[in-house]
C-alpha cells in the first residue's frame, strides 16, 4: 500500500494525521435558551397595545358634537353666535348637551342661569321668556359710581332706587321715595363714564322712576342675594 506525504507531513488516504488536524474538535451548535420572562412580557406588551387600540376606536367612534360656552354669558343675558362653540365629547346618557347641529336652540335665547366658560350647554340654561313681561317696564338708570354699591351688580338683583334730596341736601323722615326693581342689564356709557342699569319695574311705577331717574337724584341700594 502506497502513501502518500504532503508537504506538510501529513499522510494522505486516511493512513495518518497530523498532530495539528488530530486537535481539531467540531464545538458543538450553541443551544437556545428560552427565556419565559422576556416572552410572557412580549405577550402582555401585544395585549395592551390591543386594548389601548380598541379603547381609542371606541372613544372615538362614541363621540358627538355638543355645544359649549366659549365665553361667560350672566343670567338674563342673550346668547350670541359668538359666545357658544362645538366641541367633542363622549356620549353619556346622564347627560343632555345640546348637539351643535342645533345651536338655533340657543342662539337668540337668554341665559337662565349664569353659564361659565367651557360648560356643556342645556336647554334648561337658556330661556325664550319676553322682557319684560306682561304688567312690567323696563327703565333705564344713569347713575355715577357715588350712586351705586360697591359690589358689582348682576343681572336678577333685587334693589330699590331710592329719591336723593338733590341740591337741597335736605331729607325728610318718612318721606323718602323708593322703587322696588329687578337688574335686568348693566352697561358702561363710555360718553359720560356713568352706569347704565336697566330695571324690571312694576309697570304703574315706571313713569315715576324715568322721571326722577332724568334728574340724576336717584341712587341704587342691592338687597339680600340670598333666596
Amino acid at each position: 500500500m502506497t502513501t502518500t506525504t504532503n508537504h506538510n507531513g501529513a499522510k494522505v488516504n486516511g493512513v495518518a494525521a497530523s498532530s495539528a488536524e488530530a486537535d481539531v474538535r467540531v464545538a458543538p451548535a450553541p443551544k437556545l435558551r428560552r427565556r419565559p420572562a422576556l416572552i410572557a412580557a412580549s405577550v402582555a406588551a401585544i395585549c395592551l397595545g390591543g386594548l389601548v387600540a380598541a379603547f381609542a376606536w371606541t372613544s372615538t367612534s362614541n363621540t358627538q358634537s355638543v355645544l359649549a360656552m366659549r365665553v361667560a354669558v350672566e343670567r338674563g343675558a342673550l346668547v350670541s353666535a359668538q359666545d357658544v362653540m362645538s366641541v367633542q365629547v363622549s356620549a353619556d346618557p346622564a347627560l343632555h348637551p345640546i348637539p351643535a347641529s342645533q345651536s338655533s336652540a340657543v342662539v337668540g335665547q337668554r341665559a337662565a342661569t349664569d353659564m361659565a366658560a367651557g360648560t356643556l350647554v342645556t336647554l334648561e340654561q337658556v330661556s325664550d321668556a319676553v322682557l319684560p313681561p306682561a304688567g312690567m317696564s323696563i327703565v333705564g338708570v344713569g347713575l355715577p359710581a357715588s350712586q351705586m354699591p360697591g359690589e358689582p351688580l348682576l343681572v336678577g338683583d333685587m334693589v330699590r332706587v331710592v329719591a336723593t334730596p338733590g341740591q337741597s341736601g335736605e331729607v325728610i323722615a318718612g318721606k323718602q321715595v323708593t322703587i322696588a326693581a329687578t337688574v335686568v342689564g348693566v352697561r358702561m356709557n363710555d360718553e359720560n363714564g356713568q352706569n347704565v342699569v336697566s330695571v324690571q319695574v312694576a309697570q304703574q311705577n315706571a313713569a315715576e322712576l324715568a322721571a326722577r331717574a332724568a334728574t340724576g337724584n336717584v341712587a341704587l341700594v342691592l338687597d339680600s342675594r340670598e333666596r
